[in-house]
């Protein structure tokens, strides 16, 4: 009697010691070795969920079909085509094993406009709460809502203003949101974000 093979459409749990060494070859110069990248051009990568960071793996790589990639980024787009998904699940993996660090907010002026939004939103503009989603504390929900507690404001502000330009398409609720926020809103509300715990 033959032994059955392991569905090859059934990813293999994840190899956390895989995801690290990926880690340390290809993802620190940007995102640090643990995922707390030193800087607000890249994101913090620490405690974000395995799931949501897999799919955005995916959506940087080009599509079926000859089609673009979901997000488009040339850089992310080069990373994420050399990994298998076994790669990213295992580097998704070891990222959200890491314990982030956490951030804060750096002007003080705007945080009761950020925090309002965060926690009620703004109903003449229909713009929901982002807590609504991300959670009051800003840990978010795996596969759907990343973790923006503690991420760096100047990322966030960078991804809402993609979200609004169109060149970041791979969430419709959040373009539509984006495109609902002026840019001192998007500044206030990023920045509380870097201060949640």
């Amino acid at each position: 009697m033959m032994a059955m093979a392991a569905d090859p459409a059934t990813p293999a749990k994840p190899d956390l010691a895989r995801g690290q060494a990926i880690a340390a070859q290809v993802c620190a110069a940007c995102h640090a070795a643990d995922g707390n990248s030193t800087g607000g051009a890249y994101p913090k990568l620490a405690g974000q969920h395995a799931e949501y960071l897999v799919k955005q793996l995916k959506d940087f790589k080009p599509q079926p079909g000859g089609k673009p990639p979901a997000r488009n980024n040339a850089i992310m787009s080069g990373f994420a085509s050399a990994l298998s998904d076994q790669d990213m699940i295992n580097v998704a993996a070891w990222f959200a094993s890491q314990t982030p660090k956490p951030g804060f907010a750096r002007d003080a002026k705007t945080v009761p406009e950020g925090q309002k939004i965060w926690r009620a939103g703004i109903a003449d503009k229909g713009v929901p709460a982002c807590a609504a989603c991300h959670g009051p504390t800003g840990q978010g929900i795996p596969i759907q809502y990343p973790r923006l507690s503690g991420q760096w404001s100047e990322y966030v502000v960078a991804q809402l203003q993609a979200f609004q330009q169109g060149t970041r398409n791979n969430n419709e609720p959040m373009r539509q949101i984006a495109h609902r926020l002026s840019d001192d809103e998007i500044k206030a509300v990023a920045d509380y974000a870097a201060g949640l715990h």
